[in-house]
């Protein structure tokens, strides 16, 4: 159970004991009452972080973009004697801001390009989950059924866009990102209909081995292949509610997932990381704010099935 569904347990059952105490010591044996007070619909105001101030800095800035509402830089540098982009993102309100946007479910693949024209105002985009294909057709040992039966469809035993649920695997737990009110959120093989407590939106997700760090420290499978081999890599990390990472390895060279950890852990020390899709799949697009549509900053040459869009909130 995540954290924050515990500590709300906890509270209940606290409110309640004291209620409860309460009602014992002020009434009489024969006279049993209760009254609940309800207000519904109470907006937690959340805590907004500002913009972080990076030690680290790339050796040139192929991107840049400063709004009231959304603001990044992409920063070219190396990783050994791999090209690298790294992606400083700052957002006034993540959960409003991230987008995602599919093919059409067991359908077809499309570009990331078209995907990105139907996000109004995006300015960012980067690839989403893994997927599953005539061509790429593995699929876990515990999701039921044949490969053929997820033919174009993503990865993750839970699969949400816009608030529909897509696909969510009885008995079958959930390694990957959620959207939720305050922005993304990584579980690691959680039970779904917890995660659903927290009214997700959104779900990108890839192999289960995929959460690299959690809470602050690797957990990345170092005896892992895929982990071991390199590879073009697209791997996003949250710092804190408000600013997140991505780190795109280039194809010249490709890095391993162990160094990909090593260095954000080492370097940015984030609350979490987890891969997305890489290899062919990766793609790094975005505008300045005289453009009016994202280009190729890398990849984005191949067919997905889903993008993260990030946008610029207007009349804010």
């Amino acid at each position: 159970m995540p954290k924050r569904c515990r500590a709300c347990l906890l509270v209940c059952t606290f409110l309640f004991c004291l209620l409860i105490s309460g009602v014992s010591s002020s009434i009489g044996e024969d006279e049993v009452s209760f009254v609940f007070e309800y207000t519904p619909d109470v907006e937690i105001e959340l805590y907004d972080y500002p913009v972080m101030e990076y030690e680290f800095q790339g050796n040139k800035i192929m991107r840049r973009y400063d709004s009231d509402t959304l603001k990044f830089t992409i920063e070219r540098f190396l990783i050994g004697r791999n090209t690298c982009y790294l992606t400083k993102v700052w957002m006034k309100e993540p959960g409003r801001q991230i987008k995602k946007e599919n093919a059409q479910w067991g359908k077809h693949l499309a570009l990331p390009e078209t995907l990105a024209k139907r996000i109004d105002q995006v300015a960012l985009v980067i690839n989403g989950s893994g997927y599953i294909s005539p061509v790429y057709p593995e699929i876990p040992d515990d999701y039921p059924g044949e490969s053929k039966d997820y033919f174009y469809t993503s990865y993750g035993s839970l699969a949400i866009t816009d608030g529909t649920i897509l696909r969510a695997l009885d008995g079958v737990s959930y390694t990957g990102l959620t959207l939720e009110e305050d922005g993304l959120h990584m579980y690691v093989d959680e039970e779904i209909p917890l995660i659903l407590l927290n009214q997700p939106t959104q779900t990108w997700s890839f192999y289960d081995k995929c959460a690299l760090i959690q809470n602050h420290e690797s957990i990345v499978d170092r005896t892992w292949d895929f982990a071991n081999h390199k590879a073009t890599r697209t791997i996003i990390a949250k710092v804190n509610r408000n600013n997140y990472l991505i780190l795109t390895a280039t194809n010249s060279r490709g890095i391993m997932l162990t160094s990909a950890t090593d260095f954000l852990l080492e370097t940015f020390d984030p609350e979490w990381a987890f891969n997305l899709d890489g290899g062919p799949s990766s793609a790094l697009l975005a505008r300045k704010p005289t453009q009016s549509k994202v280009t190729r900053v890398f990849g984005g040459e191949k067919k997905d099935f889903d993008i993260m869009g990030f946008i610029e909130l207007t009349g804010e």
